[in-house]
Parts: structure tokens; sequence; C-alpha cells
């Protein structure tokens, strides 16, 4: 089997690190043959599980970096500025128009690609951003290095909320009474708190408190019963089948950049990671996502081509491992995806 390997630019996080020296190991040993021959009692195998899953996954943890310095008044802010469509040129847009934090959305559209402030869409898929202060980078190309970095973009973005500058964003909430006081109180003893880096500082403190919880924490965490046969059978199926490759850390993704399309092309114009480092290397590489609450952010990859999740898992086992999936190794695995879904928003039956 091909392994990808992390691109030079990035930092990988420490799980990956040591997980990729287990997942080494463990290919050797194992591969389709064995995970195609999986079954059994999976209960006895759960402490196994569990210890595996642990050293290579991880719960998420109780809070993100950088939120020990997040106040209550900046928080509040950020919430206020990350539903407010004022943010936009025309009124139209806000952060939650694209990244939807209903409850049961998955901080996602739902759309291939998003429309903005006049209508036309972008030319990727808005990803998730429950939990994205986890990730090592921002954005599918990684161009931002932080929730702070990627707050200022899409305000100021042409196809997304329009606004034509920095001071006029700043302008048009000076003018705001409601806002001169959110910004004085989450940035006291500052002359003129209203000001754009102040803005996406108060946004990414919101966006830090975005921390979901789910069944498959729940297990980690030491219960025998949060995971049922066919979902042990698919974390079994995801743990020895190549998912870890890409799939790593707490969020299971958002620690590498990885080529789409490593063993057979995936058809795409977009240059990916390219586009920001002009290496050649980093043609069609774009920041492995999470595949924490993916049941709920559909349609997937960057171009918002894959419609479901039983289509977007048997195209990256195609595209990236080489391996055809059979119906039943497909239902394994959406089957364990699904216990990733943040319990406060699990579809009601």
């Amino acid at each position: 089997m091909k392994r990808l390997s992390p691109s030079t630019d990035s930092a990988p996080h420490p799980r990956v690190l040591a997980g990729l020296a287990w997942l080494s190991g463990l290919l050797l040993l194992s591969g389709p043959a064995q995970a195609q021959q999986a079954g059994g009692d999976l209960r006895s195998k759960i402490p196994e599980l569990r210890t595996q899953a642990k050293d290579v996954l991880g719960p998420i943890p109780d809070k993100m970096p950088g939120s020990d310095r997040d106040t209550p008044e900046l928080i509040a802010l950020g919430k206020e500025l990350y539903f407010d469509k004022r943010l936009s040129v025309n009124d139209t847009q806000s952060c939650n128009t694209c990244h939807v934090l209903d409850d049961q959305k998955g901080g996602v559209d739902n759309e291939p690609t998003s429309e903005g402030a006049f209508g036309k869409r972008g030319d990727r898929n808005s990803p998730t951003v429950l939990n994205a202060g986890f990730h090592f980078a921002q954005f599918w190309d990684g161009r931002a290095s932080n929730l702070v970095e990627q707050a200022k973009g899409p305000i100021l973005n042409p196809v997304e909320m329009a606004m034509p500058s920095e001071a006029e964003v700043v302008k048009k909430l000076s003018e705001i009474a409601s806002y001169r006081r959110l910004f004085s109180r989450a940035f006291p003893n500052v002359a003129q708190p209203i000001a754009y880096d102040r803005l996406a500082e108060a946004i990414a403190a919101f966006e830090r408190t975005l921390i979901t919880r789910d069944r498959f924490d729940d297990f980690q965490k030491g219960s025998d019963q949060a995971l049922n046969e066919l979902e042990l059978r698919g974390l079994e199926l995801f743990l020895t089948a190549g998912c870890l490759t890409c799939h790593m850390g707490p969020v299971l993704g958002g620690t590498t950049y990885q080529k789409l399309g490593l063993i057979h092309p995936y058809n795409t114009t977009d240059k990916g990671r390219f586009t920001v480092t002009q290496n050649e290397d980093d043609l069609q590489k774009f920041k492995v996502p999470t595949l924490r609450n993916i049941a709920l952010t559909g349609p997937y990859f960057h171009d918002g081509k894959q419609a479901t999740l039983r289509e977007a898992v048997q195209a990256m086992a195609y595209h990236q491992l080489d391996r055809r999936l059979t119906e039943p190794e497909t239902d394994a695995l959406v089957a364990f995806m699904n216990t990733l879904t943040d319990k406060a928003r699990v579809p009601k039956r």
C-alpha cells in the first residue's frame, strides 16, 4: 500500500508523528485482507480498539489553544459579530451564512460552494467552523495560520462579504452604538477600541468556544456501550485500512496537507496549496478536513462534488488508497463516522 507523507511546510499535530510510527508497524502486519476478515465478537476487542484509537486519535480536548486569554466580554463581542450581516457590503451575509451554527447543522451551509453578497458563488466548499481552532492552519490551502487570520479574509473577499476595505468596516461598526459599547467592554483602556484586527480577535474568541462532544469520545473515555457492533466494525476498519494516514489527531484531520488523487487522479483544476506556496510539490495538495461532524457537513471535498458521505468514503478509498470498498465495508465506515456527530446536533428521528 502506498503511503502519504506530510507536506514539508506543515507542522503536524504531535499525535501524527507518534501515530505514523504506530501505523507503519500496523500496516506491515495488516492491510486490506485483515480488514476484510475483521469480524467475530468485536466486544471482546474493545480494550484493544480503545487503546489504538487513543494512541493516534484521542478525544477532543476541553479547550482550544489560545482560549485561556479569551474573556467573556471578548467572546460576547465575537458572537455578535459572527451573526451580524452588517459585516457585508449590502447587509446580506454574515459568518453564519456560510458556516451555519443551527442545532442540526454542522457549521456549514450544505452547499457545494457558497453564494456571496452579490449572488456569485465561491470556488471552494465552505469548511466547518466547528472545532476549527484545533486545526494547524485554516482554509483548504492553509493560507491563514490561525482563526484570527482566517476571520479577516471573508469580510474583504469580493465574492463573499465584499466590504471594500478594513477602514470601511471600522467606519461602519463605529456608527453602531451597540458596537461602541461592546468593543469598549472587550478592549477596556484602549483609546480607539474598534479596529479591524480586534474584530478578528473577537470572532476567533467566539469560534474557540465551538467545541463538539460525540459518542466516539465517550467510547475513548471508557464507555463500552457508546458504539454498537457495526460502528465498532467501522472503527476497526478505519484503524487498519489506511484512513489514519491522513485523518489523525483529535479531530481526525486538520493536521497535514495531502495530495488529492495520490494514486488515481482526481478531476479538478484547483491547484490547492500551490496557490499559496508556488511549490510544484504542493499541486493539488489540500488541508486534510476534519471528520468530526462529517455526517452533517456534506457535500464533500474542496469542490463539493461528492454529494453523500458514502460517495465521499468510497471515492477517498479509491483515489488515495487504491481500494474499492465493498458495500459492507462502506456501511461500517459510514456508521463509525456517524458516531463523530456532536451529540447536541444529532438529527431528531
